[in-house]
């Protein structure tokens, strides 16, 4: 009778860690309710995944130990807080493009900028150093200020607006030659046949 009942025990033990198992399983499978990628285009589907990919080293790293648990936090809540964004900036443009985005936490501005913002100056959409546009703050356990990096484009337009132009009247300085290839005022004959 003992030996059954130890069987039995050992069974049903066998059978919860099987389920409990199955159910971790499915429940690392599964999108948070909500969270559906299903709506958005490739690039925003890829972006998305990419933040769960980070997330997974993360929590990777955290369960290892390799990391403090306030490295963890910070993370976590970088990483909430650009989905956060990435998804709002989807569904308002309805574009299946985002700009290449930084979440910095007060402490980490210089960490984007060489003379970091005082923050309470940002204006939305106020662009900075030819290089971000200002986007807002996100909270997700603390407050992230988010940027867009401007694409080359943006900043060479930005730059070219802001080269000074000749007035009319002015000419524009000559081009300089390298000194390998200056002019020699001859002309250059043309054999006709």
């Amino acid at each position: 009778m003992r030996r059954e009942q130890v069987f039995f025990r050992i069974g049903v033990l066998i059978m919860m860690c099987a389920a409990c198992m199955g159910l971790a399983l499915a429940q690392e499978q599964q999108q948070p309710e909500g969270e559906s990628d299903e709506e958005f285009g490739p690039v925003v589907r890829a972006y998305l995944g990419y933040l769960r990919n980070e997330q997974e080293v993360v929590d990777d790293r955290a369960s290892r130990h390799e990391v403090s648990a306030a490295y963890y936090r910070r993370n976590s809540n970088r990483i909430r807080a650009l989905r956060e964004v990435a998804i709002r900036i989807a569904l308002e443009t309805g574009n299946d493009y985002l700009p290449e985005l930084e979440a910095a936490a007060r402490d980490e501005l210089h960490n984007l900028f060489e003379v970091a913002p005082r923050p309470s100056r940002l204006r939305v959409g106020e662009i900075l150093n030819n290089t971000f546009r200002y986007l807002g703050t996100e909270r997700a356990g603390e407050t992230f200020y988010i940027f867009a990096r401007l694409d080359p484009y943006e900043q060479a337009e930005l730059m070219r607006k802001q080269t000074p132009q000749p007035v009319d009247g002015e000419t524009e300085p000559a081009p300089v030659e390298s000194p390998g290839h200056q002019a020699t005022g001859r002309q250059r004959r043309v054999s006709t046949p």
